[in-house]
């Protein structure tokens, strides 16, 4: 048996579905086939089940695969030390993070890594918070940004910012004509959401729950910038990252509503594999992280 065969092996167990792990190593489902049934034959045991397209591992089979995964983490690994190595000031940063993070974040964060390191390159995908965390543990990005705490094995994960959500409305919006504001003023308020398993629909749901108060949801939306422009339009009120809807209300086209008590926060973590290689490049984008979040904590601070 030798490395490739290793390799089909490993991809059709980890995904499953002989189809999938064929066309992620752009070869035939025959030629897969093929390959878990030399394997098979050269250990003269069954390593995998087949029930209709799903693949499951038998015991023997299992107890390869653990020791295959450990394989090509440190392929992967020895491969990002050696291109460290041969120039610090070159290489590719794969960012993985969420919609808010990616979108509204990151580009001040990059922006004066890349002017002052252009041979630098750094991919950025938004995606949501699961995929990032199989993502990470799987080698395929060199950091990933979650928008809760992750517990995993093979994953190091930290806090790096906390966030101030805060309840937008239309100029017009009849609540912006109140002196002050109480909590019981949102009852029967139309409140925009963003989609269910969101930090920020989860923080309304707690939001009701704490308070006892009953509020209209008459949208679900995908993205920040649907909701925003959903409340610009008086479509309903929405709890937001006043770093997200920042521009608009800076240019009147929404405004913030002052409710008393102590403010909704929402945090932001810093993922990365345990034995990851942390090379010049990837470390200088890490300290950049930590020290924007300072900073944007101190302003934060300076707005309370």
């Amino acid at each position: 048996m030798n490395l490739n065969q290793l390799k089909i092996f490993y991809l059709a167990a980890k995904r499953g579905n002989l189809s999938k792990a064929a066309r992620e190593l752009n070869i035939t489902q025959p030629a897969m086939t093929k390959g878990i049934q030399r394997i098979q034959a050269f250990y003269e045991i069954k390593l995998l089940n087949r029930f209709g397209k799903e693949l499951k591992l038998t015991d023997a089979g299992q107890a390869l695969y653990q020791v295959a995964e450990k394989i090509f983490d440190l392929e992967v690994q020895a491969e990002d030390s050696i291109r460290a190595f041969q120039n610090l000031e070159k290489g590719h940063i794969r960012i993985h993070a969420g919609e808010s993070f990616g979108a509204y974040y990151l580009p001040a964060i990059v922006n004066p890594i890349s002017k002052r390191h252009p041979s630098i390159r750094m991919s950025v995908s938004i995606l949501p918070t699961d995929l990032i965390i199989e993502n990470v543990a799987d080698l395929k990005c060199d950091i990933g940004i979650a928008s809760y705490p992750v517990e995993h094995e093979k994953i190091v994960c930290r806090e790096v910012l906390e966030d101030r959500l805060v309840f937008i409305s239309a100029p017009t919006h009849p609540l912006i004509q109140k002196k002050r504001l109480t909590v019981m003023d949102l009852a029967g308020q139309s409140v925009i959401v963003h989609e269910k398993g969101s930090v920020p629909a989860q923080a309304i749901v707690e939001f009701i729950r704490k308070n006892k108060i009953d509020i209209r949801i008459p949208l679900e939306l995908s993205s920040n910038r649907a909701i925003i422009k959903a409340v610009g339009e008086g479509l309903g009120l929405a709890l937001v990252s006043r770093h997200v809807a920042r521009e608009e209300i800076l240019t009147g086209k929404i405004t913030v509503l002052p409710f008393p008590g102590p403010p909704l926060t929402r945090r932001f973590y810093l993922l990365y594999h345990k034995d990851k290689y942390i090379s010049g490049v990837l470390q200088r984008l890490i300290d950049r992280i930590d020290h924007w979040a300072d900073e944007y904590a101190c302003n934060l601070s300076r707005e309370s």
